[in-house]
């Protein structure tokens, strides 16, 4: 079967590749239709490694996927073939602690697509357990089911937040993580989120939603402007969803005394915040990491029709341009959010 694979870092082929896809009772075969390029992926493709994972040898990438369903095990009774479907990529172990306290994302044994030495999905099909394969709402489309892992991520962010209606948010990062966290977080109940970056044309696809405003902190102040949306109070939460070091020099400037702040986005390098200043305000600090029963809230949301994450979807090109999708989202051009690969 053909997939897209890392060979090693820099280096991307389609080429034919042998993997043990036999299928259980409790598995599904899945005919795959759209995968999105994460941040992560791209990370692979230009370093080889994340941290501790370090592609040692050719890995098959992608882990943001939807697809169809052409196979069912013995087991199996809540889908069929034909069902549309999006995939969760994280398979914990299902009698591990973690899993038993609800914590299944945290699981150490986790078994992650495209997260070495764990092969992803960018080939024509999985197998996958269907008790991670979750049916797509008739109104949802596969571009859009196969930003349901992203969007969960988001999802988590606003659980971990513990919104009150009405509050207003501060998201810095307008990324897709980003952006999708602030439609989470006014799905949730924010009343107002304030989205900051310093990239012009993401800001804009960010501020066409209603309840949205940007702040291009390459010209703005952004602690004055959260100053002055919130009658110098400051905003109720605070998610830190870019990843930058930068970011924590005034993170704690944005909250409300006895506010919180979410960490979402992974620092490439251990930072130092100012523990006073927190302390000072009372702030609530929490944390996410991936995400635990987020995706059939992210496809009831999508069904409900509450919830527009189709701008989210920039460029969408077919497996034999796999390599050219890489190409362009590690060039990570100010328009696009998400670009994805299709299989037609």
């Amino acid at each position: 079967m053909q997939a897209l694979i890392l060979e090693q870092a820099g280096q991307l082929s389609i080429r034919d590749i042998a993997i043990d896809q036999a299928m259980g009772p409790d598995d599904v075969r899945i005919a795959v239709r759209n995968v999105g390029v994460c941040g992560s992926d791209v990370h692979y493709y230009k370093h080889g490694s994340i941290g501790p994972f370090v592609v040692r040898e050719p890995m098959v990438l992608g882990h943001e996927a939807s697809g169809i369903v052409i196979a069912v095990g013995d087991k199996v009774t809540q889908l069929q073939p034909g069902d549309r479907v999006c995939m969760e990529p994280g398979i914990p172990d299902l009698k591990s602690r973690a899993t038993l306290e609800g914590k299944y994302n945290l699981d150490p044994a986790v078994s992650f697509w495209a997260t070495p030495p764990i092969h992803g999905c960018l080939m024509p099909e999985v197998v996958h357990p269907a008790n991670f394969t979750f049916k797509l709402p008739d109104n949802v489309s596969f571009a859009e089911g196969a930003l349901i892992e992203p969007l969960a991520t988001g999802l988590q962010a606003a659980e971990k937040a513990r919104i009150r209606p009405g509050d207003i948010a501060v998201v810095i990062g307008a990324g897709t993580i980003g952006i999708l966290t602030a439609l989470s977080v006014l799905a949730g109940g924010c009343s107002h989120v304030i989205i900051a970056d310093l990239v012009q044309e993401k800001l804009d696809i960010a501020a066409a939603y209603d309840g949205i405003t940007a702040v291009n902190i390459s010209s703005e102040n952004l602690s004055e402007r959260v100053a002055q949306l919130t009658d110098n109070w400051g905003a109720q939460l605070v998610f830190e969803a870019s990843g930058s070091p930068k970011a924590y020099a005034n993170l704690f400037e944005l909250a409300c005394p006895g506010g919180s702040v979410v960490l979402v986005g992974m620092p490439p390098a251990p930072v130092t915040i100012d523990i006073v200043a927190m302390q000072a305000k009372e702030l609530r600090l929490e944390s996410v990491f991936r995400y635990a029963n987020q995706f059939p809230r992210a496809l009831a949301l999508l069904g409900s029709g509450k919830l527009n994450i189709k701008p989210m979807v920039s460029c969408v090109l077919p497996f034999e341009k796999g390599i050219e999708a890489f190409e362009r989202a590690a060039r990570a051009e100010p328009g696009d959010v998400k670009v994805q690969i299709n299989f037609s």
